[in-house]
């Protein structure tokens, strides 16, 4: 192995050493809790000296895409990009942590499950073997069980780790499936081998079914409806393991279906599958989030439904914009969450100023005029341009930056200033994806055409609801009752998985609901 290939290795893996050291420190004990953070703080900053030595590397975007580094790990340039972000986003969330916490009990329970957290998702970055990613993303899940049970007297949170543990029980009995099929089909368990067999064979039906299991695995990890109710219930955990949870682990998917996407390419049924997964969530939990009002509950929510796009654009083979949006959605997250307070102030500000309604013109013209500023600007920028109809997602999503709340006297100059600033927003924010094509991910995009039709359309029909709302915004009272109940979906899923996973602590719950966050408890958990 020369040292082209070398030092990629050594910087990945010496981020999965330094955070079990950081585990195996907390798991001795015998420290304070101040000179616990302090050496985790040491560890974790020469974890990301490492991730950025490695993106730093000139050799290494050529190396890394020509082979992998073994039959078991391989670093690819987005996996590299992500290790830097999740252990940059990790290096903050633990200062922001040791403040947070400062005089809780079980601090050192903590650190271990956070460093435990960011090694496993380290380890899950390289690898090429289908059983050291199953291992990783359970490894994942344990570790971050007790960070959201850290308040073990909160029945929410109890409750919510509990259907989280049952939905990674299904989604790694549904990745062994897919290893099966797919090991026994290429007759190796190395990731770059299957995608050899993919290029030379293409996917026969045992590899269709191993894309379809894949599938499904990554909507029970990602939080897709319907099994998304324990990303709203862990609410209850500390603000900072909110963050970890919304800007890094939960974003884990996304990667995965980035790393498997010459296998969906190949497999039709698994696209559309995901295809149907991913935009019911964007579209329902969009709408849900519309009618919270607790700020870190609308976070929440807004985290189901960016999933979901995420999730849809790689159905879509569109997975430069996925990686800029794992990104980006990251460090937003990270920021939102841990200035909460802040947060909550400027959307107070906003109550105190009113709520102006759109105009009927600009709710008309809005989707027309972001189109047309979208196609512009990746002409302008590149020469080229997006899927016209990956344009009109994005017009229908961005419209509402374009909606004119013409305020009484306003007039024309407020309209004209109202459009100028929607306009410089789509612009911006279009520019900026744009332009980030230009980092080294290594990734390739092969869009599906007939299923982005397909969510064009139902991008429209969802606008076409917004409008509605706008202008009758009394005329839907019940759709804003089964709204803010999240359409009753996460109630089935609740009771479904006590019944098929009764708990002991389910004994103790109170029988009464406990909040309106989600609604009352199944009747099983009062028993």
């Amino acid at each position: 192995m020369d040292l082209h290939t070398l030092f990629p290795l050594a910087g990945a893996l010496l981020p999965v050493a330094l955070m079990s050291i950081a585990l195996l420190i907390s798991l001795a004990g015998g420290a304070r809790a101040e000179s616990l953070w302090k050496r985790f703080s040491l560890l974790s900053w020469g974890a990301l000296i490492c991730t950025l030595a490695t993106l730093a590397w000139p050799a290494f975007y050529p190396a890394a895409n020509a082979a992998p580094l073994s039959a078991w790990l391989a670093v690819s340039p987005f996996g590299a990009w992500m290790a830097a972000l999740v252990q940059l986003l990790g290096t903050v969330i633990a200062g922001f942590s040791s403040r947070y916490l400062q005089g809780e009990r079980g601090q050192a329970r903590y650190v271990a499950a956070f460093a435990g957290v960011l090694a496993s998702v380290h380890l899950l970055l390289l690898a090429n073997h289908w059983l050291v990613l199953i291992a990783a993303w359970a490894t994942i899940g344990a570790a971050l069980r007790h960070l959201l049970c850290f308040y073990a007297d909160r029945p929410f949170a109890l409750l919510a780790a509990h259907k989280k543990r049952l939905a990674d029980r299904l989604a790694d009995a549904f990745l062994l499936v897919a290893a099966a099929l797919a090991w026994r089909e290429v007759g190796s368990g190395t990731l770059s081998d299957l995608w050899q067999h993919l290029a030379q064979v293409g996917a026969t039906l045992p590899l269709q079914l191993s894309a379809v299991c894949l599938v499904l695995a990554v909507i029970l990890r990602t939080a897709l409806f319907p099994a998304h109710g324990w990303l709203i219930q862990v609410m209850e955990a500390p603000t900072p393991v909110s963050a970890l949870l919304h800007a890094g682990v939960v974003n884990l998917g996304g990667y995965v279906l980035i790393r498997f996407a010459p296998l969906l390419e190949a497999a039709s049924p698994a696209r559309w599958l995901l295809v149907a997964f991913g935009l019911a969530t964007a579209l329902l939990a969009g709408l849900v989030m519309l009618t919270r009002i607790s700020i870190k509950v609308r976070l929440a929510w807004s985290t189901v439904a960016q999933m979901g796009f995420m999730a849809l654009e790689c159905a879509l083979g569109l997975y430069s914009l996925a990686a800029l949006h794992l990104i980006g959605h990251s460090l937003y997250k990270a920021h939102t969450f841990l200035a909460a307070s802040t947060v909550v102030q400027h959307n107070k500000l906003q109550m105190m100023r009113g709520h102006v309604a759109p105009s009927p013109a600009s709710l008309l013209l809005a989707p027309a005029a972001a189109f047309a500023c979208v196609a512009l600007i990746q002409l302008v920028a590149t020469g080229t341009s997006w899927p016209w109809w990956w344009q009109g997602v994005l017009a229908f999503a961005w419209a509402p930056l374009l909606w004119l709340p013409l305020a009484q006297g306003g007039g024309l100059r407020a309209a004209a200033s109202g459009a100028m600033a929607g306009l410089a927003m789509v612009a911006g924010l279009t520019a900026a994806a744009t332009l980030a094509h230009a980092l080294p991910f290594g990734v390739t995009d092969a869009p599906e055409h007939l299923a982005g039709i397909a969510t064009l359309v139902g991008m429209a029909a969802m606008y076409l609801f917004l409008v509605t709302l706008q202008l009758r915004p009394q005329g839907l009272a019940a759709w804003r009752r089964w709204s803010y109940a999240g359409f009753y979906i996460d109630e089935f899923y609740t009771r479904l998985a006590l019944r098929l996973w009764p708990t002991r602590w389910t004994a103790t719950a109170p029988s009464a609901p406990l909040t309106p966050m989600v609604g009352a408890l199944p009747q099983t958990a009062a028993k």
